[in-house]
């Protein structure tokens, strides 16, 4: 699907709206530590959400767009809608239009619901979203600010390593002592030893921690902030549980669909691993503890 690329934000919400809409009031809103993010409330009575950043970030909005795009195709979780992108010269700033996704109670089966609905996009058909392989995405993308390479591969292990474990190890070079350069390159080496090849490659989330979980107005749990692509199911397990593991109900409503192997807890820190370099090369040195602690249960 091609998404609208426009010129200015009025232009957005006249494009999307009509040309007699316009913006009455905004509204700053908090979480997002990258980029501003604002609802605007509009004369038609719609409300939109915005995020915006320099236009030189252009990139990063266009890869949020397609990453909610490929999610919303498989019709299993929830995403907002995608409204359009655009740079405002004027403004000086690049944005993404969406829908609002109104705060709301947690229905009583939440979480439920929403394990059985990842397990379903986990299960959806990946071939026209991985590129070049069987693995990866159909451009690259972000997680966080960091640019994520997704070239295609037909190995899982070979993705991994290539596409997300040597960037960020390369990146955290100046963080890392010889002796722990040297442990992830016998890792880097090794990493057939520790992953395996799924049964078949899932559209992952990328990102999903509890953060980027939101629960709707419906009640359900909504999908927001992707950094997409197309990999092993036990990736997006993996970071549910990094920095707080979500509730029981959750996996086991997930088993229910798609079963969990028996050991995916081996493999689990492995995967965080990714994240936890991520986390060192944005924040800084107090992530290095957590980055050697996880690389030694690989050793």
């Amino acid at each position: 699907m091609d998404l609208m690329n426009v010129s200015s934000l009025d232009a957005a919400i006249r494009g999307c709206f009509g040309e007699s809409v316009r913006i009455e009031r905004e509204l700053r809103v908090s979480g997002g530590d990258i980029n501003d993010a604002r609802c605007l409330f509009l004369s038609n009575a719609e409300q939109v959400f915005v995020k915006s950043n320099a236009a030189r970030r252009a990139d990063m909005f266009a890869a949020e767009a397609a990453g909610l795009l490929a999610i919303a195709a498989t019709k299993t979780a929830r995403t907002p809608h995608v409204l359009c992108r655009g740079v405002d010269e004027g403004l000086g700033i690049s944005f993404l239009m969406m829908e609002m996704v109104r705060s709301g109670k947690k229905a009583a089966d939440y979480w439920e619901v929403f394990g059985r609905e990842l397990a379903a996009m986990h299960l959806a058909d990946t071939k026209t979203l991985s590129g070049d392989g069987r693995f990866g995405f159909s451009r690259d993308n972000y997680i966080g600010s960091t640019p994520q390479s997704n070239g295609g591969r037909n190995s899982w292990v070979d993705f991994f390593r290539d596409c997300r474990l040597v960037p960020q190890v390369k990146m955290a070079r100046r963080y890392l002592d010889a002796a722990v350069r040297r442990r992830f390159d016998r890792l880097l080496d090794r990493l057939d030893a520790f992953l395996t090849e799924p049964d078949r490659p899932s559209l992952l989330h990328g990102d999903l921690w509890s953060g980027n979980i939101l629960p709707g107005s419906d009640g359900k749990a909504w999908l927001i902030d992707p950094a997409v692509y197309v990999g092993h199911a036990e990736a997006d397990l993996a970071m549910t549980e990094l920095f707080g593991r979500l509730p029981e109900r959750f996996y086991g409503a997930y088993r229910e669909v798609n079963p969990i192997s028996p050991d995916y807890e081996a493999r689990r820190d492995l995967y965080n691993l990714y994240h936890l370099l991520n986390h060192l090369n944005l924040f800084g040195p107090g992530y290095y503890s957590s980055v050697v602690t996880a690389l030694r249960r690989y050793q």
